[in-house]
């Protein structure tokens, strides 16, 4: 069994979930996703999103397949590509960190430890960037949309609450403090792959 980590881009964008692939609730503000929406043209706009977003500031996303197939995926960038930040009452993120958007374990893949995996990749191509954290709006009981993590979640991949709120606090994560995960990361992907042969992880 082989698995591999790799740069979210448009050539890849496809191995989304459908729903995900034309989702724009981060990367555009309220209105324009509303009309984009309503106009049909979702994908193009995230299309458009994701281009832009690589040709300013660089990788915005990361991929896990499993045997080719796509197990997980994670997008995050800085909160001035993302206008949808600015809506949620724990705004703003701080400008030491970049926002984790929207991580996502595939149904069969769940319950593994990717979603410890795909949190230390992010900090680690952070890390080389030279950012210091990773933020993100949780959601606490109800939430409008399935973009918005489970802020539960958030603290078991080991963020911690930096602005608490009845309904999105906004969590924070040191990239720094994901370089002691290296063994757990490593038995996540041997529970995964069954004790299987090891192979490359990239881009670690």
């Amino acid at each position: 069994m082989g698995r591999r980590i790799v740069p979210l881009t448009l050539d890849n964008l496809g191995d989304l979930p459908a729903g995900c692939r034309s989702c724009v609730f981060w990367e555009l503000d309220p209105v324009s996703a509303k009309e984009a929406v309503e106009s049909g043209k979702p994908e193009l706009e995230k299309e458009g999103w994701i281009s832009t977003v690589l040709l300013e500031w660089g990788s915005c996303g990361r991929i896990v397949y499993v045997d080719d197939r796509p197990a997980g995926f994670v997008l995050y960038a800085p909160p001035a590509y993302v206008p949808r930040s600015q809506s949620f009452p724990t705004s703003p993120v701080s400008p030491d960190a970049v926002q984790l958007m929207v991580s996502r374990v595939l149904p069969g893949y769940q319950r593994q430890g990717i979603g410890r995996v795909l949190v230390q990749t992010v900090a680690k191509d952070l890390i080389g960037r030279g950012v210091r954290a990773i933020e993100a709006f949780g959601s606490s009981g109800r939430a409008p949309t399935s973009c918005v993590l489970p802020a539960d979640h958030l603290l078991a991949v080991g963020f911690r609450t930096v602005r608490p709120h009845s309904r999105y606090p906004r969590l924070r994560l040191e990239a720094r403090t994901t370089l002691s995960w290296r063994g757990d990361v490593e038995g996540a992907l041997e529970r995964l792959l069954g004790g299987g042969r090891k192979e490359p992880v990239l881009p670690f």
